[in-house]
């Protein structure tokens, strides 16, 4: 969270970019259910960052996770609320997007 805070406290980006999505604001549900399963035990490898296209962490809020996998494979679970601005062409569906992240 603490993160997060400070990637909202940056300057707005100029054009050409329009929207930007905060995907642990608006699906902290299931990112705290995968990190509750997951990032409970020692890890020899832990990778951070998240899939950059509209269909993975942005739906999900779990990094890497395209809806699909995230829903049937690792079993999470959580609410997605709406992020405040949405672009009408990338909607967050959250865990029920059907789109395939292809990135």
């Amino acid at each position: 969270r603490e993160q997060s805070a400070l990637l909202r406290a940056l300057p707005p980006f100029g054009e050409p970019v329009s929207h930007v999505y905060h995907p642990l604001d608006y699906a902290w549900e299931p990112h705290c259910d995968f990190v509750r399963r997951y990032c409970r035990t020692p890890k020899r490898v832990l990778f951070l960052g998240m899939n950059p296209g509209p269909f993975g962490m942005a739906q999900t809020g779990v990094p890497f996770g395209e809806a699909w996998h995230v829903r049937e494979w690792l079993r999470v679970v959580g609410g997605v609320k709406k992020p405040p601005s949405e672009h009408p062409k990338r909607p967050v569906l959250g865990l029920t997007c059907r789109r395939a992240e292809v990135s």
